[in-house]
């Protein structure tokens, strides 16, 4: 007999039922998929390894016997900050087509804001026609707030493009061909510096508010922000304070403290702000499957489990 793998996730029914179909595609020489409503109690008994997807905390703990969670998300904050420390490893997704579509977005946006496209929309809406002179990329430098393999492969791409980049990180790092600078002065350094600043840091204890009042005093006046980290990292009122007082030009935000973004948030009618509904690097269903099963085969057949989220770090 197959075992079971439960499938916790408190995702909409269409996604849930995509995830649930594409993984018991990929699992089913080996295991069967269920999701948690479908479990008998022998079975959550059994478990020793379940698939989560923003789980419910409570459905996570009623499988007393787990040894780890595959996340089907890289960020795993929320899994940290709801799972008991001495609860199940919790082992974040690792698809290279993750970095890829980040990159690819990245890019996307920073030439959103190379080419100025803010002011040509608000001209838009005002019926104006005026251009405006154009910059070479070499022009513009770009900063990437964290260096992981997210930061890696954006950064490479920008510099294909001809972006001079610079990276910083908590700690140092020698990464080829990429400027990098780690540290309370290297951030200082980059910030002021850099005509776009782009984030992409995980959120953890030490980087929720970090990009407050204070720091953004370090902006080269005039800079572009772009966050497709995590929305806490941001200190909304610093943010919307340092835009209306013009030492930012303007904020691409793809992740918010709260989600869906409010109605009522001043985001959604700021002219220096462009709200995205969280799009920059969604899951690849197809990928990031493949992914998930071969660590779940290996598990299987070896007991070897994929490396684990660090619970100090928060990543």
């Amino acid at each position: 007999m197959k075992p079971v793998i439960p499938f916790v996730s408190n995702a909409d029914g269409a996604e849930r039922q995509a995830w649930r179909t594409a993984l018991q595609e990929v699992l089913k020489d080996i295991a069967d998929v269920k999701t948690f409503e479908e479990l008998t109690p022998d079975e959550c008994e059994a478990a020793k390894v379940a698939i989560v997807a923003n789980p419910d905390p409570a459905e996570v703990a009623a499988l007393k016997n787990l040894i780890w969670v595959q996340s089907l998300w890289a960020g795993v904050e929320r899994l940290v900050g709801e799972l008991p420390e001495d609860g199940p490893l919790i082992v974040r997704l690792t698809d290279p087509q993750l970095a890829d579509t980040m990159a690819e977005a990245v890019l996307a946006w920073t030439l959103y804001l190379h080419r100025d496209m803010p002011r040509y929309a608000q001209q838009q809406s005002r019926k104006m026609w005026k251009s405006h002179q154009l910059k070479l990329p070499e022009e513009r430098t770009v900063g990437l707030l964290g260096m992981g393999n997210l930061g890696i492969k954006s950064a490479q791409r920008l510099k294909a493009n001809g972006f001079p980049v610079t990276g910083w990180s908590r700690n140092k790092k020698s990464i080829a061909g990429i400027e990098t600078s780690h540290g309370p002065e290297g951030l200082k350094s980059l910030l002021a510096q850099s005509d776009i600043v782009v984030v992409l840091m995980p959120l953890t204890a030490e980087t929720r508010g970090m990009i407050g009042a204070e720091t953004f005093a370090h902006f080269k006046i005039g800079a572009s922000l772009i966050n497709f980290a995590r929305g806490p990292i941001i200190d909304t009122p610093a943010l919307l304070s340092t835009l209306d007082s013009g030492h930012l030009s303007h904020a691409v935000l793809d992740v918010f403290d709260q989600e869906p973004l409010p109605e009522e948030h001043p985001y959604w009618v700021h002219d220096k702000v462009t709200v995205l509904p969280h799009i920059s690097a969604p899951t690849i269903t197809s990928t990031a499957a493949k992914i998930v099963a071969g660590n779940i085969e290996q598990y299987l057949k070896t007991g070897a489990i994929p490396a684990a989220v660090d619970r100090t770090r928060g990543y």
